[in-house]
């Protein structure tokens, strides 16, 4: 029977907090913003990690920057993630810009929207009087 919860899942959460505290206290680079990480997922023998976050606050282009600084500074946040982690090998770290939470946005307007549509002119045919 195979776990549920396998030590590639508990390492990748762990990474996640040590992440997160890194980026706020550690790394002191002015052109970062407030990053989420939002998700971490490991590769089944931990070489390489796939780092999903989110910026506060900006456009198209300041998630292009926000992408493209991270993954220059991976190195750096690697080293400090090594000395954070009981690990022998650090995976590679690769940052992806999540863009789920910008869709759930975008959906809950159309849906706002389409709501505020019908309240005006809401009139039901189907009631008794």
């Amino acid at each position: 029977m195979t776990k549920e919860y396998g030590r590639s899942s508990r390492v990748a959460s762990q990474m996640q907090k040590e992440l997160a505290s890194i980026l706020q206290r550690d790394i002191d680079d002015s052109r970062l913003g407030f990053i989420t990480i939002n998700e971490v997922v490991l590769s089944k023998d931990l070489a390489s990690a796939k780092i999903y976050f989110t910026v506060l606050n900006a456009d198209a282009q300041g998630k292009k920057n926000h992408l493209k600084w991270l993954n220059e500074l991976a190195p750096m946040i690697r080293h400090f993630l090594a000395k954070k982690m009981q690990l022998r090998h650090i995976s590679e770290l690769k940052f992806f810009y999540d863009d789920s939470f910008d869709t759930g946005i975008r959906v809950a307007e159309l849906l706002s929207d389409l709501h505020k549509e019908e309240l005006p002119g809401e009139e039901n045919t189907d009631e008794k009087p």
